[in-house]
């Protein structure tokens, strides 16, 4: 049996999925997050969520686990990655992109692989590829950001196009990226604990968005975090921040703003991308509504631990 954990959806055995998606689905199991749950709080992956065309990919590489993504087959993105943040030993790597081979060959091997030419028919037809981006107005957004990750072999994992979601600059290396360092600050300077993330993607609810009329783009960017043990001595402007908190970034400045408002005093490059910041409750309950799932993040909502 393979060592990389997917998860291939077709029919029968549906009570399996039960224990991490919370709700009977039809999908024959190969395997699931088991081998990477130790990226969840409480060893739980999110639940509630509607398993049909998902894959769970336990993300390998070099012969260890790094992360977790819940991978969209039909939509050649991922709705989350999941990952426990750490403080960066170093600068953001080179960039390898790299593709998941057991997405085209189950037997396959259980390290992702760099993109190398030609590719394999099945292996384009699986995921996304480098190609997909090219010429596009889209920047490749990393769910789990290279530098939220403490060794370079830890940031090189995260250069996987089962990572990445079309993101446009203005966000990517605007609002977002100031969200990105936010949560860092608050991990060092309030956690005394593992600070558990889950970052995902939220698709259009009308009509699709694609790039290459094959790569799924999100209209919107969401991240949560579960930090359970921290200090007990927080500021009080910092306490609505703990042991969660949530955001919700706009990924198309023509979007409504029924989600996030729009700053019009914000400079030209970024406006339109602004990140509204909420709690985690807000931030399931637009999931809930947009996606019709009733999903569930985090454990027990993240119980306290203070110390």
């Amino acid at each position: 049996m393979s060592q990389r954990k997917m998860l291939q959806f077709s029919t029968g055995a549906l009570l399996l999925l039960l224990p991490w998606f919370g709700g009977p689905v039809l999908g024959e199991i190969s395997d699931n997050f088991s081998q990477c749950l130790d990226f969840f709080y409480k060893k739980s992956p999110p639940t509630g969520i509607n398993a049909a065309g998902y894959q769970p990919i336990c993300q390998r590489y070099k012969n260890q686990y790094h992360f977790a993504s819940l991978y969209h087959r039909q939509h050649r993105a991922p709705l989350f990655s999941a990952y426990i943040l750490s403080s960066a030993d170093g600068k953001r790597p080179n960039s390898t992109w790299m593709y998941e081979p057991q997405l085209a060959f189950s037997r396959a091997s259980s390290e992702m692989k760099p993109f190398h030419n030609p590719m394999d028919n099945n292996v384009i037809e699986s995921q996304a590829m480098l190609q997909d981006y090219k010429n596009s107005t889209y920047t490749k957004g990393h769910l789990n950001p290279s530098m939220h990750q403490k060794t370079k072999q830890n940031r090189e994992a995260t250069f996987t196009l089962t990572n990445i979601v079309p993101q446009k600059a203005g966000s990517n290396s605007g609002p977002w990226s100031i969200l990105e360092n936010e949560m860092l600050r608050k991990f060092k300077t309030y956690c005394n604990g593992s600070m558990y993330v889950i970052t995902g993607a939220m698709p259009y609810t009308s009509e699709p968005c694609w790039i290459n009329n094959r790569v799924s783009v999100p209209e919107y960017m969401w991240s949560a975090y579960c930090c359970p043990s921290y200090i007990t001595n927080l500021p009080e402007s910092v306490r609505p921040f703990f042991p969660t908190y949530a955001a919700v970034g706009r990924n198309d400045r023509n979007s409504g703003e029924e989600i996030v408002p729009i700053n019009v005093k914000a400079k030209a490059s970024v406006r339109g991308y602004d990140v509204r910041r909420m709690s985690l409750e807000t931030l399931e309950g637009i999931l809930a509504q947009r996606m019709a799932m009733p999903i569930s993040l985090f454990h027990g909502k993240c119980q306290v631990e203070t110390l």
